[in-house]
């Protein structure tokens, strides 16, 4: 089976307009056999979005349209791929009865879904860690250095693995080391080894899989994979479930880096 299980879509707000079915003629082109739609799901109506053009979640009146459309997509290529339904919500600190409710509602929608970290709360402010080297930097700052906001973004993670948001809380933990994106700017080198590997080894005591992100291989200021391939034998050692993730929001970046990931192993 080759399957891609992060993939974005024309209902991303800070995507492409590439449709859905752009996406799936290029995963059957490419001979994989089941793939996930997991569009960034509506932010908590009350969380106020910290980046500039506020465009971090789908807007909630697009929801239902999104299913609709995939339900649709989904009989129309049953005999040459399966088509999962899913979302990536965000754990967002302080919103967790807002998000259990969110998937109360919609969770019955689902086939699959990722739960990731982006926003790190400090004091009583929000921020995009993965918006720009600019704001990530400001924002250690403010914590107090770049090892501590690592261990801010874990701890975090760590957070959302062990949360109880319900029966349709998603079991796959998106890009955990998301932390890294910037690591090529702020150019210091922190031995987060532990860290991740804790990550890691909680995700397996609690029945998790791990997103296998490929995307950070094309991040300029990254250049690795979410977690780095180098910790790839240590989940194999500890039996943790993966499904590769390209976190492709556009056509062209379906299914990037497939090959260096699964060469590795």
């Amino acid at each position: 089976m080759k399957r891609d299980g992060h993939i974005h879509s024309p209902y991303c707000p800070h995507g492409s307009s590439d449709s859905f079915i752009q996406y799936v003629e290029k995963a059957i082109s490419y001979r994989f056999t089941d793939i996930t739609f997991t569009e960034h799901a509506p932010l908590p109506k009350n969380f106020v979005d910290p980046t500039p053009q506020q465009d971090s979640g789908m807007h909630p009146d697009h929801l239902i349209p999104y299913f609709e459309e995939l339900q649709h997509l989904k009989k129309q290529y049953a005999q040459d791929i399966r088509i999962r339904i899913g979302l990536e919500v965000d754990y967002i600190i302080g919103f967790e009865q807002e998000t259990r409710q969110f998937l109360d509602t919609y969770g019955h929608f689902l086939d699959d879904a990722i739960l990731s970290v982006h926003f790190l709360q400090w004091q009583d402010t929000y921020t995009c860690i993965d918006f720009s080297p600019e704001n990530f930097i400001d924002f250690s700052k403010k914590v107090g250095s770049v090892e501590q906001t690592y261990n801010l973004y874990y701890d975090t993670v760590l957070q959302s693995i062990k949360a109880d948001l319900g029966p349709y809380k998603p079991k796959r933990i998106g890009h955990p080391s998301l932390i890294h994106k910037f690591q090529l700017a702020h150019g210091e080198k922190i031995n987060d080894t532990m860290r991740i590997q804790e990550i890691l080894a909680v995700m397996k005591q609690t029945g998790c899989e791990l997103d296998l992100n490929s995307a950070g291989l094309s991040k300029q200021y990254c250049q690795e994979s979410y977690p780095p391939l180098s910790f790839m034998a240590y989940c194999r050692a500890i039996e943790l479930p993966y499904v590769f993730g390209s976190d492709a929001h556009t056509v062209d970046d379906l299914h990037q880096h497939y090959h260096v990931l699964y060469h590795h192993k």
